[in-house]
């Protein structure tokens, strides 16, 4: 009995814990959200033709995880025929859709992509390498945003302070994204600088990290990504590129519906802060602390209170809520695929 009950501990006392973090997690963010969905009917001020310039810088972004999904496994496959664009959508949408709505988040998200992949017939090791791969270089052009903002921030207003200037700066981001990217990619050398340099910064505040030591854990990663798009780092640089750049810009898309005059700087540091906390695993996908930190980050750079709750419900409509019919729907067309070939491939053996 008490190896049953210590196994069922092992089993099912994690999820218990995850469970109750995301309930807790859930009543805290509860008033920032019913506070986001009050501001509903006030979506029909907007021009309607604003929601499918959403939706398509949306689809864009997502276009751009699915081509650099196909780098990687395409990478590994030698001989064998890479996956379809329709099953790595659909590997895609589904994975998108359970980080959003289940707990555990991104790490949730990546299992089923998984799976779905290595029942399409990629070897697994293959699909965990990819996975891996395009987690980090996606997470690292997250990281390389605030980065690239400084300058802009420094220098001050643009001379004009329209808000639709944000498209062209998403523009320039991509093109010295790409360019660092592949830099990082084909210069280790690059890569142990800019370790070091980390490293002597996040020293100060936490004393076991070294330079030396971030620059080695760096250069690791490196090797990871580098091998996973091996012979393709401009095209995999392109593509992790756009899939911020396009988000970003539907973020700005949202405000200039709005006609909200704003730094397209400042919206894009709000931007990245927004993004890191999706990836806390508190809630899925950051449901109510995105909302949440993203107005009040809006509002903090100078847009009124009432645009910025609405900008960020619009932004959030096209880039959080769409995505989980979506995504769902390809699980579900998954599904009946499977069901319906799985009978086939047994009478056939």
């Amino acid at each position: 009995m008490r190896v049953a009950g210590g196994g069922l501990v092992r089993r099912w006392g994690g999820r218990a814990v995850g469970l109750a973090i995301t309930g807790v997690g859930l009543y805290i963010v509860a008033p920032s959200i019913l506070s986001l969905f009050g501001t509903w009917p006030r979506l029909a001020d907007i021009d309607p033709w604003w929601f499918p310039v959403l939706v398509v810088l949306e689809g864009c972004s997502f276009a751009a995880l699915w081509w650099l999904a196909r780098l990687a496994l395409a990478q590994h496959t030698g001989d064998q025929q890479p996956p379809g664009w329709g099953t790595i959508a659909t590997a895609q949408l589904a994975g998108n859709a359970a980080s959003k709505v289940l707990p555990g988040g991104a790490a949730t998200g990546s299992v089923l992509q998984a799976r779905l992949l290595i029942t399409g017939g990629q070897p697994a090791a293959v699909v965990a390498s990819a996975v891996t791969a395009i987690g980090l270089i996606t997470t690292g052009v997250l990281l390389l945003l605030p980065i690239l903002t400084v300058p802009a921030v420094l220098i001050g207003p643009p001379p004009a302070r329209q808000l639709e200037l944000g498209l062209l700066v998403s523009l320039i981001m991509a093109v010295l994204i790409v360019g660092l990217g592949v830099a990082a990619l084909t210069w280790p050398r690059f890569v142990v600088l800019v370790g070091r340099g980390a490293g002597h910064v996040i020293h100060v505040v936490k004393r076991s990290v070294t330079a030396e030591s971030c620059a080695a854990q760096l250069v690791a990663q490196r090797a990871r990504v580098a091998a996973a798009f091996e012979g393709r780092w401009w095209a995999a640089a392109l593509a992790a590129a756009a899939n911020r750049m396009f988000d970003y810009a539907a973020l700005v898309a949202a405000l200039a519906a709005l006609d909200v005059h704003a730094r397209p700087s400042m919206v894009l540091l709000a931007y990245v802060v927004a993004q890191a906390l999706a990836m806390i695993p508190i809630t899925p996908g950051g449901l109510g602390f995105v909302d949440a930190g993203l107005t009040a980050l809006l509002v903090l750079i100078g847009i009124s209170p009432d645009a910025a709750l609405i900008g960020t419900l619009l932004y959030r409509l096209a880039s959080f809520w769409l995505p989980i019919p979506v995504g769902l729907l390809a699980w579900a067309g998954w599904r009946i695929h499977l069901h319906v070939t799985r009978p086939s491939r047994t009478d056939d053996g």
